[in-house]
């Protein structure tokens, strides 16, 4: 038997229980024990009843482990599949992405993962999560990423990126299951968005796509070229998205304004220290600005940057209408509304003819993790500095914990009262 986080419908009901450990079901699966797990925001959207689940089930879809036992699809002589059917080995420390995703159908020959035709979200009934001491991952070959394989993975491949891949902490790496890659995923969608690329390019649409005409635009003014953005909501995706943008930012010399939105006061100050430590080496050489607001005072602040023009982008990452609602207050005409925050049943705040008449983008969805990995591994090695520690003022994990807490802990993180916990089964 083994030792599981439970969520009991229909909401806030959290238990603690001994389940079977899970064993082999089909040749493309791996066991998987567990080092840590992760709470995640989209977590509560089950413990709040917004999610309706209708069965008992394991919660979470954040774990790093060790592979225990594979399926008779593993072996050295495997071909045509993912590599990992050939090279997984028992013994072997992984990381998981949040879902099940083949490696083989079209939506993960061409990136777009989390659509995988067998896609299956941890921590559902039909899909136990990590928050246990064992999990069972289904199509595993196509799923998990071996910690032996990172340094491939890595943007930057190099020996020094392999030395620091191997030192780096189980915490450390837990982030790349799920808010690493989706706050990189989100701030990578709004500034690869055609809209946003004027402001990138100092081009007018349509050249700023590439479009080879004649440019016979009038020339652009100081203001045009500063790209001004929201980001509403500073959870610990919200957060990743902040330094994912300002990262990429930074690195393209762009002049911009950001104004981080949250009605919690902890969470603003925890993103002002992240922003002065992030700033610190470029501050002097590059023309940026980050100011953190609650929900109010962001309007006003949006205003007086714009002369009430609006954002060009805003990073939606709450997940309901209210979040929606003021994303499309913020944005200007002709911008863009990223959202990877998990939504509910509820309807759009807004309707056709409203996104018509300001000509707004509204990107929605989940992040492929598989296919973001790379860019989220990159900046985790880049940014040890936050992504590294536990319980600093700057650190994303807050602390680390044992599953006898676990019904305060989604008490407290729904009541935000602590940021980032992860859970250590063995303790």
């Amino acid at each position: 038997m083994q030792s599981a986080v439970r969520f009991y419908p229909p909401a806030y009901d959290i238990r603690v229980e001994e389940i079977p450990i899970p064993k082999i079901e089909h040749p493309d699966d791996a066991i998987v024990k567990v080092k840590l797990s992760g709470l995640c925001g989209s977590d509560l959207h089950i413990y709040r009843g917004t999610e309706v689940s209708k069965e008992p089930s394991v919660c979470g879809h954040e774990f790093i482990g060790e592979v225990v036992a594979l399926g008779a699809n593993f072996h050295p002589g495997a071909t045509g599949r993912p590599h990992l059917y050939a090279t997984l080995k028992v013994g072997d420390k992984v990381v998981s992405p949040f879902t099940v995703s083949c490696g083989e159908c079209h939506y993960c020959r061409i990136g777009f993962t989390c659509r995988c035709v067998e896609s299956r979200l941890f921590g559902t009934p039909n899909t136990p999560g990590g928050q246990a001491q064992y999990v069972r991952v289904p199509r595993a070959g196509g799923t998990l990423y071996n910690l032996q394989g990172l340094s491939a993975a890595s943007v930057r491949f190099d020996k020094d990126a392999e030395e620091t891949i191997g030192k780096l902490a189980d915490s450390s790496l837990l982030l790349l299951c799920d808010i690493l890659p989706t706050g990189v995923f989100a701030a990578f969608q709004a500034l690869n968005n055609p809209k946003t690329l004027p402001m990138l390019t100092s081009r007018s649409y349509p050249q700023s796509s590439g479009a080879a005409l004649l440019d016979v635009s009038v020339p652009f003014k100081a203001e045009d070229k500063v790209l001004t953005i929201a980001i509403v909501g500073l959870g610990p995706v919200g957060v990743c998205a902040c330094i994912a943008l300002l990262d990429m930012l930074y690195a393209r010399d762009v002049e911009f304004r950001i104004v981080a939105i949250d009605p919690t006061e902890i969470r603003r100050k925890k993103v002002e220290a992240i922003y002065a430590k992030v700033s610190e080496a470029y501050g002097k050489q590059r023309d940026g600005h980050l100011e953190v607001s609650d929900i109010e005072a962001s309007k006003e602040v949006v205003a007086r940057w714009t002369q009430g023009i609006g954002c060009n982008i805003v990073l939606e990452v709450v997940g309901n209408t209210s979040a929606l609602s003021l994303s499309y207050e913020l944005v200007r005409p002709f911008g863009c509304i990223t959202s990877v925050g998990v939504h509910a049943e509820r309807q759009v705040p807004y309707t056709g003819r409203q996104l018509y008449n300001k000509n707004v983008s509204l990107d929605f969805g989940r992040c492929p993790v598989r296919a973001m990995f790379p860019m989220a591994l990159d900046l985790l090695l880049r940014r040890q500095d936050i992504f590294g520690d536990v319980g600093g003022e700057t650190s994303l994990v807050e602390k680390i914990v044992g599953f006898d807490v676990a019904a305060q802990t989604y008490d407290d993180f729904d009541k935000g009262r602590c940021g980032k916990v992860l859970f250590d089964p063995w303790i």
